[in-house]
């Protein structure tokens, strides 16, 4: 298979780009990762999600452990060289490893503070909300063993 396309690609000082992973139907965006050369070259080759986990140190296979795979449907690299999306079915709807659909979960809301100063009202106050449910205890969601559905097996 030819390569010379990873080559496009701006790797940073560590080899890795930064790959964020799109539901292809509904366009959430459900996670941002990191890949590595061997990462966007097997997920180009099998259609199925792989990035590099900088905390271990190795290729992860998305759902390798919790089943939770992403088809990857389309891959895309931005006008700088330097982002990778991937449009992605997910597999069994969920994409964090908290059991919710998106990683992406945590809003920024404000809100006025009661507490008067003088001259007016409190300063604005902002925080971050969780504000998506949790759809399985992620407690389950690592004793799964990744199987692709078409492959015979179930997500």
């Amino acid at each position: 298979m030819n390569q010379d396309w990873l080559d496009s690609v701006k790797w940073d000082a560590n080899g890795l780009i930064s790959a964020v992973a799109q539901d292809a139907t509904s366009k959430r965006v459900l996670m941002v990762a990191w890949m590595n050369r061997e990462a966007l070259l097997e997920t180009a080759t099998t259609r199925r999600a792989v990035y590099f986990s900088r905390s271990r140190q190795r290729l992860w296979r998305k759902g390798e452990e919790s089943g939770h795979i992403q088809r990857v449907e389309e891959i895309r690299l931005d006008c700088d060289a330097d982002v990778i999306l991937l449009l992605v079915e997910q597999v069994g709807g969920i994409a964090c490893h908290t059991g919710r659909e998106s990683c992406m979960y945590f809003q920024l809301q404000s809100e006025k503070n009661s507490t008067a100063s003088p001259g007016g009202p409190g300063p604005l106050l902002l925080r971050w909300q969780a504000v998506d449910p949790v759809l399985k205890d992620p407690k389950t969601l690592y004793a799964m063993p990744a199987k692709d559905p078409r492959e015979g097996g179930s997500a």
